[in-house]
């Protein structure tokens, strides 16, 4: 048997020797060190000080405190429920198995939205499904004069977001419902980052301790990228903009949904790895405030 499967020694348990026992035991090395940090209440930014004190005993309870969360990273349980907290946007947010953890890529999707509101001048936005208030937070922060709804099905999520938007002192309008449902009209940018795994993609199982509801939409995965498509001209402004993100396969798909419903200037943007991630366009029109201006068009198209 594998010594490394065995329980963690307790006593005189050096932060070094932690370290090796959770890569023996399968654990990759950041993840070790931002959990052991965790345990020792240092912040995830002090890796440096695990180096400076690698031969320092941990306390009994520290070493019981890390061998859990070591074993249930092992389950495949995101670092970021284990530790409380992600990062996004430079915003600390917290996170738990009630929300979806907050991808870098998805700050793809907050930049184009930075660029289409300094383009047009609007102030009006809805985030819809907004899980832990990730992109809202960040438009709210980046822009303090925005007027930011967020919406989402789930009374779970939205009390994660909600304690986010207070703890970060974010003025934004959280409310509880299924996509455009009792949205209102005149709106300058509706952003979502939904739900778009197909329902029996193989990926789905390693996913598991995540919200299924946030993950998957229809055979296709793209059952509720069309919900949200068809309403949205409804509810928004002559050259108001719809973005969404999507999977890595989906762009050209979601062009084609957004293009047959009638917007203008479709396209798509890549994220960190190069795939075009997420796609939007403009509903008919211009407000004044983007007259003569493409600043905001898409830089990568079919």
């Amino acid at each position: 048997m594998n010594p490394a499967l065995a329980g963690l020694s307790r006593e005189g348990l050096s932060l070094k020797g932690a370290q090796a026992w959770a890569q023996a035991l399968g654990l990759d090395r950041l993840d070790a060190q931002l959990l052991l940090l965790q345990v020792m209440g240092r912040s995830e930014g002090d890796r440096a000080w695990l180096l400076a004190h690698d031969t320092d005993p941990m306390n009994p309870a520290q070493a019981a405190g890390f061998e859990h969360l070591c074993r249930r990273r092992l389950t495949g349980e995101p670092v970021a429920y284990l530790l409380g907290r992600k990062e996004f946007w430079g915003l600390d947010l917290t996170v738990d198995a009630r929300v979806l953890v907050p991808r870098p890529d998805t700050e793809t999707l907050v930049a184009w939205a930075l660029e289409v509101l300094e383009t047009c001048g609007g102030r009006r936005v809805l985030d819809l499904g907004t899980g832990s208030g990730a992109i809202a937070l960040a438009l709210a922060h980046a822009r303090p004069g925005l007027q930011v709804e967020a919406v989402d099905q789930s009374a779970e999520a939205l009390a994660v977001a909600r304690a986010n938007g207070e703890r970060l002192g974010l003025a934004v309008t959280w409310r509880q419902a299924s996509w455009l449902d009792g949205a209102p009209a005149g709106l300058d940018l509706i952003v979502s980052n939904p739900p778009y795994i197909a329902a029996q993609d193989p990926h789905l199982a390693a996913l598991t301790h995540e919200p299924l509801a946030a993950l998957a939409s229809g055979e296709d995965g793209l059952d509720d990228l069309r919900t949200i498509v068809a309403a949205a001209p409804g509810h928004l402004v002559a050259g108001g903009w719809l973005l969404l993100e999507h999977g890595w396969d989906q762009a050209e798909s979601v062009r084609a949904l957004l293009a047959q419903a009638g917007f203008e200037g479709v396209g798509s943007r890549h994220d960190l790895g190069g795939h075009a991630r997420c796609s939007g366009g403009r509903w008919p029109g211009k407000t004044a405030g983007a007259a003569g201006s493409g600043a905001a068009g898409p830089r990568a198209e079919g």
